[in-house]
């Protein structure tokens, strides 16, 4: 049973990394839709002093953080916090409880993904970790 809890001690962090990669960019590609329109979702003329921009902010920002694993529990603890907010003030309105009838099912995942990533860290391949060995 030793080479099965190996295994897991070696890919666990590994899969974690991985996972912390591919939301985070999927995450800020949000973001590049609303100040860029890219990929094109028809946002047009996002003022970066606003709901919407502030929000591009935190998923470019945020997400590209997120990438490299940098300073990974705070940023994620924000993003969390700004997923929920954004549930409960576009999507709860709707239907408070049934995120696939209000449209908030990404949110909900975003925001506890998150939630995972504040408690549990960056995983492998990741400047936290590289910091933390120097």
């Amino acid at each position: 049973m030793q080479t099965s809890n190996d295994f897991f001690a070696v890919w666990t962090p590994r899969a974690q990394a991985l996972m912390r990669i591919i939301v985070a960019y999927v995450f800020m590609q949000h973001g590049t839709a609303k100040f860029f329109d890219i990929p094109a979702l028809g946002f047009q003329g996002i003022q970066l002093f606003s709901l919407l921009g502030l929000a591009g902010v935190l998923e470019i920002a945020g997400g590209l953080l997120m990438i490299l694993g940098l300073f990974t529990r705070p940023v994620a603890f924000i993003l969390s916090g700004f997923m929920a907010v954004a549930y409960f003030m576009a999507h709860a309105p709707k239907a408070l409880l049934s995120p696939l009838q209000n449209g908030g099912e990404p949110a909900v995942l975003y925001c506890f993904v998150f939630l995972f990533f504040a408690v549990a860290g960056a995983g492998a391949f990741s400047l936290d970790a590289a910091r933390s060995r120097a």
